[in-house]
């Protein structure tokens, strides 16, 4: 007999096809009676499948009595109650390691993509431009810059030695120094920002990161000075960061995420000096696969009864 799991949002395709194939696959937000619908299982569930977009909070926990694992698509997990889940006991796994890859090389293009002005000379050509008017504006280097990290995590580390084969020199902020790493250490966002041509945010998202990128952080920036942003929206102070590009106090942003995505500000779509992404740090199929299937594995350790293949609380 198939054992019921309740997801509270869509999947990627490859991932759900498999879900449906081995679980009793309940969708919450397809419910026309979100509320009927899980009273109506409140007494069966023990297991839930979470996205970034889709995750649970501490009231439809109680809604679940028996509820005893959350299993998450993501690396990040600030979709989730997880004060909540430890103080009810409930285990949660997230899918670390098999996105750092991609969201890294994005973080590297789009840091590149503004400062080389790729998608201005993209617009350049496409529009007739080149012939009539002759060659584009110079763009700015990278090579030899500054690439300060905001988080020296998986991510943060796979961006920093990319940023080294770009020849940029690499310093960090984060909780901690880190012992095992030579790169320069700043306990201060806004220390880090002033010795900086780029800011690369790659910090976990939540309360604990909400504004890190303040006006201050991007004051110290500068006019020159580039923000990318691959972590979580609510890590920049977007307002701020909007104002300065439009005073010409920042010089630049890449932004894959943003505070109330997908609502974007409408102020970014005229500024050449930005590059902008529809959330796609991990949007690629061998991805979105792996993380798929490490959320199976998850799943499957649990009702096996053996420990989580990556348990985040």
């Amino acid at each position: 007999m198939k054992r019921e799991l309740l997801m509270m949002g869509p999947m990627y395709p490859v991932t759900l096809q498999e879900l449906e194939e081995t679980y009793v696959v309940h969708k919450l937000w397809l419910a026309a009676d979100r509320d009927a619908l899980l009273a109506s299982l409140a007494d069966r569930i023990d297991a839930v499948a979470t996205s970034g977009t889709k995750g649970i909070d501490d009231a439809t926990m109680g809604k679940l009595p028996k509820l005893k694992m959350i299993s998450h698509f993501g690396v990040g997990v600030d979709s989730i109650d997880t004060d909540a889940a430890k103080r009810r006991g409930i285990m949660v796994s997230n899918t670390p390691d098999v996105l750092t890859d991609d969201v890294a090389d994005l973080a590297i293009g789009l840091l590149i993509a503004v400062s080389r002005k790729l998608v201005v000379g993209d617009r350049y050509v496409r529009e007739g431009k080149w012939q009539p008017k002759g060659p584009m504006p110079l763009a700015e280097s990278v090579q030899g810059k500054t690439l300060g990290i905001l988080g020296m995590g998986r991510i943060g580390r796979a961006i920093a030695k990319r940023g080294e084969a770009f020849n940029l020199e690499i310093a960090y902020q984060g909780p901690n120094r880190k012992t095992d790493v030579s790169w320069r250490y700043f306990a201060d966002p806004v220390a880090l920002a002033k010795e900086c041509d780029y800011l690369v945010a790659a910090c976990p998202g939540g309360e604990s990161t909400r504004g890190l990128v303040s006006r201050a952080v991007l004051e110290a920036l500068g006019p020159k000075g580039v923000v990318v942003n691959i972590s979580r929206g609510t890590v920049i102070d977007e307002p701020a960061m909007v104002q300065l590009l439009q005073e010409g106090k920042l010089g630049g942003a890449g932004l894959d995420v943003f505070e109330h995505e997908p609502k974007v500000p409408e102020a970014l779509f005229a500024m050449e000096n930005v590059v902008l992404q529809p959330h796609v740090g991990s949007a690629t199929h061998p991805t979105r696969k792996a993380m798929g299937q490490l959320q199976i594995d998850n799943l499957a350790a649990y009702f096996s009864g053996k420990p989580l293949v990556s348990r985040f609380c």
